[in-house]
């Protein structure tokens, strides 16, 4: 008992039905292995849980443990850790080796098994760290080292009719823990308690559409008060009072994908400054949503924006870009940086794409109207124009609770 493997294959089970079907995934390999190829690139070592969800649909949990998905020009294999049995293998497209903590680096071993010495080898840049790379070049003593996390990056942003879909089924999960979160919104309420019901609802509703999917990462932010100054601060215990300001975010997470609903919202009333500034975001809202149509570049939509908030004197009240792209990512993984609606990217909107219009404009405490506005839809790029896949009203008809 003292001679441990350092990997083994521990097919336990059958196959799980996957979020996609097999020849989605397969369509994805042909396309890394084009890019590998354009690249000089002999076999990638994935290593982020966007791109492994990505190519193999397997959504890791590390807790401290490294995990991976290696390519070749005729395998895909993922590698994991001991901890989760045969779970990766069955929730994978393709073949897994698990590799036991009976010594250090075992992960490093199981995937020179795959890749072997002296290869040139295709990295995630943006994901692997310092130490990784000291390990990748200690065990694999590559020829050479290439990153391939902006081509596959490039990739994931044109989606297939499969990703649309089920996009599309985020963004109506997303609207039904909107409607849960404004039943429960009262005086007194609990910011916890509003966004618990908001992310209950949303979590029955992905069980009831998805019967054999895994379910985890859903959550919502629901804020008030100064608590909406910033798009992503925590929920807090506050106490909802009248004429509050309110923060509504839902996020539901179907299978690694990420979907989206922000509504500003108030507590009984607002004020006619209040009014003012969130009127106004909402015809920025409906301005972007407007200019979201094939051929515009990121930036040219950015400048736009600019410019009407500019002519309103609230450009100085924004404080990040006005969207982004949609897919594999969370908030603590993945993120499509060449698809933001940002000054500095250049990247031209093409049918296929999807992506959020979320403008914000904070005012800061002390003045009149103070709190954090926002609105967020999710579009996707079609022939003709966009196509808003978000249904949840916008604006005070609708949200003064």
């Amino acid at each position: 008992m003292t001679e441990r493997p350092e990997s083994y294959r521990f097919h336990n089970g059958t196959k799980a039905p996957l979020p996609f079907a097999p020849a989605e995934y397969d369509a994805r390999l042909a396309g890394l292995r084009r890019s590998m190829a354009e690249l000089g690139v002999d076999a990638s070592v994935l290593t982020s849980m966007h791109a492994i969800a990505y190519y193999s649909g397997f959504l890791y949990c590390s807790f401290g443990r490294p995990y991976g998905l290696v390519v070749t020009n005729t395998d895909s294999i993922t590698i994991s850790a001991g901890i989760d049995a045969g779970q990766p293998w069955r929730r994978c497209h393709g073949d897994n080796i698990t590799y036991t903590d009976w010594q250090r680096d075992n992960f490093w071993r199981a995937i020179l098994s795959v890749t072997g010495p002296g290869r040139a080898i295709g990295y995630e840049a943006d994901h692997l760290t310092l130490q990784g790379m000291g390990k990748l070049d200690h065990f694999l003593q590559p020829r050479a080292k290439v990153a391939v996390n902006d081509a596959a990056m490039r990739q994931r942003l044109h989606k297939s009719a499969a990703e649309i879909a089920l996009i599309r089924e985020g963004a109506r999960v997303a609207d039904v823990g909107g409607y849960a979160i404004r039943d429960v919104i009262r005086e007194g309420t609990r910011e916890i308690d509003v966004a618990m019901a908001g992310r209950d609802a949303m979590e029955a509703e992905i069980a009831r559409a998805f019967p054999e999917a895994e379910y985890r990462d859903t959550w919502v932010w629901f804020q008030s008060g100064l608590n909406t100054d910033g798009a992503h601060n925590p929920v807090t215990a506050r106490r909802l009072e009248r004429g509050d300001i309110l923060s509504l975010n839902t996020f539901p997470m179907i299978s690694g994908y990420y979907t989206a609903l922000e509504r500003t919202l108030f507590v009984g009333e607002a004020d006619d400054a209040s009014l003012a500034i969130w009127e106004a975001n909402v015809a920025t809202h409906e301005y972007g949503m407007s200019l979201l149509k094939p051929g515009f570049t990121c930036a040219a939509v950015t400048q736009k924006i600019n410019a009407f908030l500019a002519e309103r004197d609230l450009l100085q009240y924004r404080t990040f870009g006005y969207g982004h792209s949609f897919g594999v990512l969370s908030h603590y993984y993945g993120r499509e940086a060449g698809l933001e609606l940002r000054e500095d990217i250049d990247a031209v909107l093409e049918p296929g794409m999807v992506i959020s219009m979320e403008p914000m404009l904070t005012i800061p405490a002390g003045q009149p109207g103070a709190g954090g506005y926002r609105e967020h839809d999710i579009l996707v790029i079609t022939e003709e124009g966009a196509e808003n896949i978000t249904g949840y009203p916008y604006g005070p008809g609708f949200n003064i609770v």
